[in-house]
């Protein structure tokens, strides 16, 4: 196949850059709504085997096709909410969600550097590799504001046996298994192809000794699950429990915010309340900006809920923006209410991890023209993470949108005493696309690490319950009008990961460090000795 030359005056065989792509497309095929998780362990195979004995230059290529193929796949949707809600041309939408896309795209890039510069010796190959993703992934979670959506790991949600090491390590650890055992299949590969890896050549007793060892770990990790599940099990049958009911009023993200249907949405919420479904709950949620007036300044509507909730005789945690005066400024807050059985609205969590361009706009000063996707309430003010509302003999956690994504929240409200997590949102700006699904399957991992139960209400689904195991219970259809009731179990023991925190990814980030200024040194030395 003749090479495609890049005008620099070097080529890469288009049948590499074919590879690239490939990995990119199985990649996203692993997660949700395609949902093939099993993927996960042969996606990056192509993209090893394309970087091959080529250059830090040329792996860098490939590692920018492949990462580009799969944030766009798996992020399309970002483009279609931009449009509907942002009210961009399609032309601008689809020039933010590749810039998106490539800021993605460099943290592969950046894998593929690493696995031509650092990760040469082939005898290492399969352990390094992993080490090396897990580092860029916690970069990817925390450098500029962090967006820890889409890692190797969250693809294996529905593989209950499989995810529950991350309880001591995170999603991470998850990651490291999947990208060892792509490394495995890629240096079995070399070895029955007789091919080597960066010139080297790989030995028949490196890829046994590999394959072996790659064996034992899923074996090891499938075991712990099991153990794991059998345990928590046991855990959750002695606990405390509580009915639960979850409210999804599927109130068209157009009409939301109209004032001319905001009497009709609060009935419909008050109205599905009092239904059958949520009669026997002990607690009653609603979504993200169920209300959409301001709690508290709005009297009619909020004397509305207030009276709503006491026909219920029950509690309530309910999503509502929020604001307050400071001299002559209006601080406005995304926020989850704590109202009484008797209608008395009590503490309210604020929303701690804001959406940029969403509910914010960062850097305003240097960036003054540009405007936000939500225009309805301001600038939102951050909250402070970690906070929990008491309830009766309980500790509830709220996490609101996409603050379910970053573990560190859930970390820090379980740290506080949170024996219930609760997420709050509105996934109604998503339409019928993959992120519903998506953003579901990464609240799995946050019952999981830390062990506690998980209530979850969308506006427009996907609404339900996820155990301290990461089973998902009694889950609503996307766009219907849904109440949903279930008993959760609420546990106080503290995981691993709960009190530890991510030292398995700072270990990899660390041996990551090593690894680069070793090669480096090496590379000097080697540069440096007398030529014959």
């Amino acid at each position: 196949m003749p090479p495609l030359n890049l005008g620099d005056r070097r080529a890469i065989d288009r049948s590499k850059l074919f590879l690239a792509l490939v990995a990119g497309l199985t990649l996203t095929a692993a997660f949700p709504r395609t949902g093939l998780f099993f993927l996960a362990g042969v996606a990056y195979v192509p993209l090893l085997l394309a970087l091959r004995d080529v250059s830090v230059r040329d792996g860098i290529y490939l590692g920018l096709v492949t990462g580009l193929s799969h944030a766009l796949s798996l992020l399309y949707w970002i483009a279609h909410t931009i449009t509907t809600y942002g009210h961009v041309p399609m032309v601008v939408a689809i020039g933010i969600l590749m810039l998106l896309a490539t800021y993605i795209a460099l943290y592969t890039a950046a894998f593929a550097a690493l696995a031509i510069y650092a990760g040469r010796a082939t005898p290492l190959m399969p352990i390094v590799l992993p080490v090396f993703l897990v580092a860029l992934e916690y970069l990817r979670g925390h450098l500029l504001t962090g967006f820890p959506w889409g890692f190797l790991g969250h693809s294996q949600y529905a593989f209950r046996a499989l995810i529950q090491v991350a309880d001591i390590t995170g999603v991470y650890g998850l990651s490291f298994i999947l990208m060892l055992t792509n490394a495995t299949l890629c240096l079995l590969v070399l070895w029955r192809g007789g091919k080597t890896w960066q010139g080297r050549a790989v030995s028949r007793r490196t890829a046994t000794a590999w394959g072996l060892a790659t064996l034992g770990i899923l074996a090891a990790a499938v075991i712990y699950g099991q153990a794991r599940i059998s345990g928590v099990e046991a855990m959750m049958s002695t606990a405390p429990h509580v009915e639960a009911a979850v409210v999804q009023g599927n109130i068209p993200q157009a009409a939301k915010w109209d004032p001319a249907f905001q009497i009709s949405t609060t009935k419909k919420y008050i109205q599905l309340s009092l239904g059958e479904a949520a009669k026997n709950a002990d607690l009653v949620v609603w979504p993200e900006t169920a209300t959409p007036f301001h709690m508290h300044h709005n009297k009619v509507l909020t004397g509305m809920v207030r009276r709503g909730v006491k026909a219920a005789g029950t509690d309530f945690i309910i999503g509502s923006p929020f604001f307050t005066r400071r001299g002559q400024t209006l601080d406005y807050y995304n926020s989850a209410f704590l109202v009484a059985a008797d209608g008395n609205i009590g503490p309210r969590y604020d929303k701690a991890h804001l959406v940029p361009f969403g509910e914010y706009v960062p850097l305003r000063r240097w960036l003054p023209f540009v405007g936000k996707l939500v225009a309805q309430v301001g600038d939102f003010v951050a909250g402070q993470p970690g906070q929990v509302l008491s309830w009766r003999h309980h500790h509830l956690a709220p996490l609101i949108c996409y603050e379910a994504i970053f573990p560190a929240l859930t970390r820090a409200a379980a740290r506080n005493g949170a024996d219930i997590l609760i997420n709050l949102t509105n996934d109604a700006w998503y339409g019928r696309t993959s992120a519903p699904y998506q953003h579901l399957s990464l609240c799995v991992f946050r019952a999981v690490e830390s062990r506690r139960s998980f209530i979850r209400a969308a506006n427009t689904g996907i609404s339900g319950f996820i155990d301290p195991t990461g089973r998902i219970e009694a889950p609503t259809g996307l766009f219907v009008d849904a109440v949903a009731s279930h008993k959760i179990s609420a546990l106080t023991h503290q995981s691993i990961y709960t009190r530890i925190g991510d030292v398995f990814a700072w270990l990899c980030l660390a041996a990551t460090a090593l690894a680069i200024a070793f090669q480096t040194i090496r590379s000097r030395r080697i540069a440096a000795e007398p030529r014959p």
